[in-house]
């Protein structure tokens, strides 16, 4: 499996909370079930008479596999059955952490390159440098034989304390190199960044709310404040949620005791569960930015719903995704487990933003594409609201509900997504596949570059645009003459972005993405207004 432009893959692979199967904000509590079901009902009834006549031997253990996912399809888009194998590779970065050896990796063609180790984990100990293929794990071969790489992370994960032996083939070494590792646990990290983006302005990018973000983000709080930040930006853009006892803690950071963070409806049409700001948290008095997008959801929008209707700060962005459904995990036997819908959450103000869905999955999941289409993401007039109820901040403010959180400041799609040539390459993944091709070439030349400064002069010095060019030409895109140069600078922003990834990862990759990002820019030309 390739990696893709925006994610890399970690062991044990990251799978993100999908907005297809229902970003989780719910009680992430696990139960065993204790419902009583009729087994005079229908659908026991079913079984019962398959089981007893039907033509060919049945397991109703794969009949039920296949049918609980649809009984509970049919209640809502967002209500989901997980295989046991799946709920615990879903479960492993929410829970921060995993046991493995400790490597992020790409996949070439079809073979493991490593990209970075993690620091102090078991590679890292042992020596596995960055930019060595794996070849064989306890002596079964993995690189050429077209092995998925998720079968490959399979074999390389292990309860921890246990031994796996790796084959290296490292570049300008004839002889393959032979390492055994003990596993051990391996943290994951939802902040993907926390950095100074201009004096006084932290930037703090979460990728989800996991059971360890309020605790990461209070340490990032604590490093960025060291170094001068009077001001923040929290960036919740592509973010789909997570566990909604996160978000409240993290709001629970900006708000002063006793605000409104979020409330609940469920089966009793009663507020329950109604969540109330607690003791000072660390971010009460900075001045704060939230950046959304469409893809930004479920904790995501407790979080910028609680921080806009508290007239907490500014939200900038795109209309966000409009999830507002909440999921209780409930573990079976078998250690499978069923996401049920169980309540609805509320912002502060009492408007509820899950966009409608009875009108089928269809119609919900292609409502992003729908938007594009009408024009949303390029201006803030061509947006529709479903509900067009007007509620007030505190501060007289209106914001609507029905379908999402509306920024308070609007920003359009980059214009280079309407290219033909940008489309066509990143529709290619060319940039992406080139970056990761030319630092694996140049690997030995790079790897005194330790800062974005150095990257880039280097690069600079290298033409590494023209040579781009010719690579994107070779695979029958030619430079067409009439590209403007906003366009060619994003393309070359972008390719020096992802080959400081490879090289000193997000400590690279977002500071260099920053100089063209709309709405990031937009963030801190508002913060830095008197």
């Amino acid at each position: 499996m390739q990696r893709t432009p925006d994610r890399i893959i970690r062991l044990p692979l990251i799978i993100s909370v999908s907005l297809a199967i229902g970003m989780v904000a719910g009680y992430f509590y696990s139960i065993r079930s204790s419902v009583n079901i009729d087994r005079s009902s229908k659908l026991f009834t079913i079984l019962q008479y398959i089981e007893k006549f039907y033509v060919d031997s049945v397991s109703l253990d794969s009949l039920a596999e296949a049918s609980i996912p649809q009984i509970l399809h049919n209640l809502d888009p967002h209500s989901s059955y997980l295989p046991a194998e799946e709920a615990e590779r879903e479960n492993e970065p929410l829970e921060g952490g995993f046991s493995g050896i400790g490597i992020q990796f790409n996949m070439d063609k079809d073979t493991v390159v490593v990209v970075k180790t993690i620091p102090n984990g078991p590679s890292e100990k042992k020596g596995i440098l960055p930019g060595d293929r794996i070849i064989a794990v306890n002596g079964q071969t993995v690189a050429g034989v077209n092995m998925p790489s998720d079968s490959i992370v399979k074999r390389l994960k292990g309860p921890r304390g246990t031994a796996v032996k790796v084959t290296i083939k490292r570049p300008r070494i004839s002889r393959p190199l032979e390492f055994t590792l003990i596993r051990d646990n391996i943290p994951l990290y939802s902040i993907d960044i926390a950095y100074m983006v201009a004096p006084s302005i932290g930037y703090v990018k979460i990728n989800q709310f996991a059971r360890n973000t309020p605790e990461e983000f209070i340490n990032a709080v604590n490093r960025l404040k060291s170094r001068g930040m009077k001001k923040i930006i929290v960036d919740l853009r592509g973010n789909g949620g997570g566990y909604m006892d996160a978000a409240i803690r993290l709001a629970d950071q900006f708000l002063e005791n006793g605000k409104l963070i979020v409330y609940t409806i469920g089966r009793s049409k009663k507020k329950e569960d109604m969540a109330f700001a607690t003791y000072e948290g660390i971010a009460e008095k900075e001045e704060v930015a939230v950046l959304i997008d469409e893809y930004s959801a479920s904790a995501s929008e407790i979080f910028a719903g609680a921080i806009q209707d508290n007239d907490r700060g500014i939200i900038i962005g795109r209309r966000s995704f409009g999830k507002a459904l909440v999921q209780k995990p409930i573990l079976l036997d078998d250690n499978s487990v069923i996401r049920l819908t169980i309540a609805r959450y509320y912002t502060p103000t009492g408007r509820c933003i899950q966009k409608p869905y009875r009108k089928g999955d269809e119609e919900y999941y292609f409502d992003l594409l729908k938007r594009y289409e009408k024009g949303e993401f390029s201006s803030a007039d061509s947006i529709h609201y479903n509900d067009t109820t007007k509620y007030y901040t505190p501060a007289g403010k209106v914001v609507y509900g029905g379908g999402g959180i509306m920024p308070d400041i609007f920003v359009p799609i980059e214009k280079e997504n309407t290219n033909e040539y940008f489309l066509k390459i990143q529709a290619n993944g060319f940039i992406y596949s080139f970056s990761f091709e030319y630092t694996d070439k140049n690997r030995s030349r790079m790897q005194s570059l330790k800062t974005v400064s150095s990257i880039k002069a280097w690069l600079d010095s290298m033409n590494v645009m023209k040579e781009f060019s010719a690579y994107v030409s070779q695979k029958g895109i030619p430079l067409p003459s009439s590209l403007s140069p906003e366009i060619k600078h994003r393309i070359k922003t972008q390719l020096y972005a992802y080959i400081a990834r490879n090289l000193i990862d997000n400590e690279g990759f977002y500071p260099i993405l920053s100089e063209t990002d709309n709405t990031l820019q937009t963030a801190i030309n508002y913060l830095v207004k008197p």
